[in-house]
């Protein structure tokens, strides 16, 4: 059952069984204090018998300016939750352990960061006797069970030039531990704060990395104490982050089903800054001299290894063009005994986001972006084709759930719980299933619709009760032909509210990436439903470079920046403008962030049609750009070389002043909000700053916002209310009616 006909039946049924006293009161727009009081969901994880999921919810407390985490336990099959009592608030990380009768988590409640277990009860849910596993002063984290229960594998930052941790000098107050624990002591108690670089990737988004690295360890459970700790570091004095820094949270490591591999991630690439390379290693676990093997074959990114069940295969997300963050996802399958790898869908031409295996470990379930939702897909590993699950909407971190005798089923097949979306709603676990159908090689036309799964009941209801209060209009969609010719997507936000007799004014959305997409999803920092809330139509465009169309229209973008993406956003709006009579074309303000607060940038030297600009972390100037970011393989590969590949090369041959916002300063006539935090070590807090000089010197209305706590997101509680209030009351200033 799609999205919507589970809506309808809910809706019918409510109506039918509710008296009419109680029946829902007229609804509201909602608020930035609504946004903030909704609770978040986090990390989930599923017992082995499928019949409990605990997860993480957090919650903001605007005064403290903070959010905090609780975990929470619920019966899959329904119940109330129950807090996960062994746990404290702040504690992440819960992993059940493969007999179901321990958990583990991550708590920080002593002495930094450490691994603790705890007892569950299987039949009840009662956890008890919280104990503290690790001692020394690295502080572990994304800690894993192996599957015989007699081990965990983590990773912690360590200064891969000190001893290395083995079983035999793992304890607190070894000389590994020492070296460490005096490197650390030593710099936060030193006067000086200066720091000297000798390489490149010496910051990275928010931070500055330091001479520390991740590596990967491994920690017996039994018997476990400061004095017998027994830790090995699986890849001692490596100088290199294993696994590297990754926005897909999904762990960058798997642990073999016999308990004696270990598959992992790595960027061996002396020049991390350029590289986008990461390969995937194995690691024989039996024998503590063994060196790992690499597998993969690809020159690009190779990301999120995972054994099937029975343990003869391993599957990873893989790219196949080396220093392009942004070429397509692939799905790939590893032959253990064979030693042989393939790609699983050759002709599929979306990316590959997640993916989990099914239980025969003949076929995997995976999700991928495609036309503004994150769908959910299934594969044999015999096949090469994808079939879609007749499920709408934004669905992630998908689990397997046991196949357990006497548990209630959807129906054949295996089941899973994932996390499901929309623009209207945040993210809640709900539980499908696929179908027997799903073993039979079938093709079909991408046009054709084909219902191999079904959806089947929302299990956490973390918000119900607010939103029944607030009106949200859906995101509508619409097509239309860009210049050359191509097939382009956008969405429609109409304001709470609405009377079609009336004319509004306009929120023009930019997203970020450039590889990226607007879709029905919700986002606490750029909330489309909350800018329409104040009175205004939200209009979003997935131009050339968007994701979920094809790699060749994710491609387009490369060395184009201002070019097909500019005008594809322009014809968009002219689309929307034309077919949308309730649209006021004259009241209509561009917002942009990051790639977004490019072409908000981009647009303020190209057009005057817009009563107002914001621009949120945007690139001013591409040659300033390039010498002041980190991940230095983005510029290289978007603009097609280094600045100086192009000096003495006229303008429109060099891709650095061809697409420079800079360049056009001369015709900047529009009213421009400049966001710009100082830890944006993406896009430098200088290419703000240049903008608003260059801005203030042209007498062009203008202000900045300049967050000195903040990265390239705006994350703080109290920073949000005055981002979203800033932003909001410049709009206003410039498109409400007098």
């Amino acid at each position: 059952m799609n999205r919507s006909l589970r809506t309808l039946f809910v809706a019918v049924l409510a109506a039918t069984l509710l008296p009419a006293a109680s029946l829902p009161q007229s609804k509201r727009p909602m608020t930035f204090e609504d946004m903030m009081a909704m609770k978040r969901l986090g990390e989930t994880a599923v017992s082995p018998d499928g019949k409990w999921l605990a997860y993480s919810v957090s919650t903001v407390d605007m005064e403290a300016n903070k959010s905090t985490s609780q975990w929470w336990l619920q019966q899959i099959a329904g119940g109330e939750p129950q807090k996960l009592i062994v746990t404290q608030p702040g504690d992440s990380g819960v992993q059940f352990s493969a007999d179901g009768h321990s958990v583990l988590f991550l708590s920080g409640r002593e002495h930094g960061q450490q691994i603790w277990l705890a007892r569950f009860d299987t039949a009840t849910g009662a956890t008890s006797n919280p104990s503290q596993l690790t001692h020394n002063s690295i502080e572990p984290d994304n800690a894993r069970w192996s599957s015989d229960g007699k081990f965990i594998v983590f990773s912690a930052e360590v200064y891969p030039d000190c001893p290395a941790f083995t079983e035999a000098a793992a304890s607190e107050g070894s000389q590994p531990d020492k070296c460490n624990a005096d490197r650390v002591k030593t710099a936060a108690d030193s006067k000086v704060k200066a720091q000297i670089f000798t390489e490149l990737l010496y910051r990275h988004w928010n931070h500055y990395t330091g001479p520390k690295r991740s590596h990967l360890f491994l920690v017996h459970v039994e018997n476990a104490s400061p004095t017998t700790l027994l830790v090995r570091d699986l890849t001692p004095n490596d100088t290199h982050d294993v696994p590297p820094f990754s926005l897909s949270g999904d762990g960058g490591f798997s642990i073999s089903p016999d308990s004696k591999e270990l598959a992992f991630t790595e960027n061996p690439d002396e020049v991390p800054a350029l590289s986008t390379s990461a390969q995937i290693y194995t690691l024989d676990l039996t024998n503590p001299a063994a060196k790992p093997v690499k597998i993969s074959t690809s020159a690009g990114g190779n990301f999120s290894p995972t054994y099937s069940p029975d343990g003869k295969y391993l599957a990873w997300r893989s790219q196949a063009r080396a220093g392009y963050e942004s070429d397509k996802f692939r799905l790939m399958l590893y032959d253990r005994t064979a030693k042989t790898n393939k790609d699983l869908l050759p002709k599929f031409d979306n990316w590959v986001d997640e993916f989990v295996w099914g239980s025969d470990s003949q076929r995997l379930v995976f999700t991928s972006g495609s036309n503004g939702e994150e769908e959910v897909y299934s594969t044999s590993i015999h096949g090469g084709t994808a079939i879609e699950f007749d499920a709408s909407g934004e669905f992630s971190n998908l689990k397997l759930l046991p196949k357990e005798a006497g548990r209630s089923r959807l129906g054949p097949g295996d089941e899973f719980i994932a996390t499901e979306m929309s623009v209207s709603r945040p993210s809640e676990v709900v539980r499908f299933t696929n179908g027997d159908s799903l073993h039979e090689p079938i093709n079909r036309p991408k046009s054709v619709s084909l219902a191999v799964g079904m959806l089947g009941p929302q299990i956490t209801h973390l918000n119900d009760t607010l939103l029944a209060q607030l009106d949200q209009s859906k995101m509508e969609s619409f097509w239309f032909t860009a210049k050359d010719g191509v097939k382009v997507q956008g969405f429609v936000i109409r304001p709470p509210n609405f009377d079609p007799a009336k004319k509004y004014p306009v929120k023009f959305l930019i997203h970020g990436g450039p590889q990226g997409a607007w879709g029905d999803s919700w986002s606490y920092r750029w909330n489309a439903a909350l800018f329409a809330a104040n009175g205004y139509v939200v209009v979003m465009i997935n131009p050339r470079g968007s994701t979920g169309y094809g790699q060749a229209f994710v491609d387009g973008v490369n060395g184009d920046w201002g070019g097909k993406p500019f005008t594809d956003l322009m014809t968009g709006l002219d689309y929307a403008e034309q077919h949308y009579p309730f649209i006021d074309k004259s009241r209509e303000c561009a917002l942009g962030a990051s790639y977004g607060g490019y072409m908000a940038n981009w647009i303020l030297g190209h057009t005057d049609r817009f009563k107002c600009i914001v621009t949120h972390d945007g690139m001013y100037n591409p040659e300033s750009a390039f010498g002041s970011t980190e991940e230095l393989w983005f510029n290289t590969w978007e603009f097609k070389g280094h600045p100086w590949d192009y000096y003495g090369k006229p303008d429109d041959e060099n891709p650095f002043r061809k697409w420079s916002p800079s360049l056009s300063a001369k015709n900047f006539k529009t009213p421009t909000l400049i966001i710009h935090g100082q830890l944006d070590y993406r896009l430098d807090l200088s290419e703000g700053m240049q903008l608003f000089t260059t801005l203030q010197l042209l007498h062009v209305p203008s202000k900045m916002l300049y967050f000195p706590d903040e990265g390239h997101w705006v994350t703080k509680p109290q920073n949000s209310r005055l981002w979203y209030k800033t932003v909001n009351d410049w709009v206003d200033e410039w498109t409400k009616e007098r």
